[in-house]
């Protein structure tokens, strides 16, 4: 026994220093990461939204007005050159805004975000198909955006709510609603759907994270470009209705490509 003794000592050592070494370089292969926040704000022609007054004129010279807009934003994506993009929290990423809650202003981002350089960032305006189903919200508010289920279920992609004065100088409210629109057979029937969300890309906005960093982006709403950029939106001619009419929500989702600016501002 007094002969094995030294060959189990060095057994042992040798473990010990195998077992030092695999934890020097598991600790060695941690990557340095950073996080990010969004601020979410609302403007109207470059100034800050003004609540429930008649004081603003669109394209079309329809002159309206905003009582409040809820509304989602989901597949928050980091974008690098070498491929590897960082997508936010997979299938948690759905973020509700609401002008009314100043809590939904702000999305602390919980996702350790690893460091280095990113060439863009991108996100879905609303939720994407594989993501909208319905019933998987279950408390206010957000469960207070769902879309009826014989208009194809899931939820709104948004609310904006207001009014304008209309041709006859009435003034009448409008839901300048979007989500899942309707394809109808001639007599009126549906007998399919449209999934209107879309990406939100900013190709231009490179930026770097360090280690330990909480980067700060504003991202804005400038609520005047739903309805003029590709197409002119008259209140006058579509009504204040749209929820069932996928002609309408088609020149809302095609205008929303422009509504968003976004910048570092941390």
């Amino acid at each position: 026994m007094k002969k094995l003794f030294p060959y189990l000592l060095i057994v042992v050592i040798l473990l010990v220093l195998s077992s030092c070494k695999k934890e020097s370089e598991e600790s060695n292969d941690i990557e340095p990461t950073g996080k990010i926040s969004l601020h979410f704000r609302h403007y109207v022609d470059g100034k800050d939204l003004v609540i429930d007054t008649l004081m603003y004129f669109n394209e079309a010279g329809n002159q309206y007005l905003i009582n409040e807009i809820q509304y989602f934003i989901s597949d928050l994506t980091l974008h690098r050159s070498n491929g590897k993009d960082i997508l936010i929290r997979a299938w948690k990423d759905i973020h509700y805004i609401d002008t009314d809650l100043p809590s939904t202003h702000y999305w602390d981002i919980p996702d350790e975000i690893p460091a280095g350089v990113y060439d863009s960032i991108s996100f879905i305006f609303g939720i994407s198909q594989e993501k909208n189903q319905s019933f998987m919200f279950v408390n206010p508010p957000e469960s207070f955006m769902f879309w009826p289920e014989y208009l194809g279920g899931g939820y709104h992609y948004m609310k904006l709510n207001g009014k304008w004065d209309n041709q006859d100088e009435i003034v009448e409210p409008f839901d300048f609603h979007l989500g899942i629109g309707q394809i109808l057979d001639t007599a009126g029937q549906i007998v399919g759907f449209v999934h209107n969300d879309f990406k939100v890309g900013f190709p231009d906005l490179a930026f770097s994270i360090s280690e330990n960093q909480v980067l700060d982006f504003t991202l804005t709403m400038n609520i005047e470009r739903w309805f003029k950029d590709p197409h002119l939106y008259d209140h006058d001619i579509w009504g204040g209705y749209i929820m069932q009419n996928q002609e309408a929500m088609k020149i809302a989702s095609e205008n929303g490509w422009n509504v968003f600016d976004m910048e570092v501002t941390k």
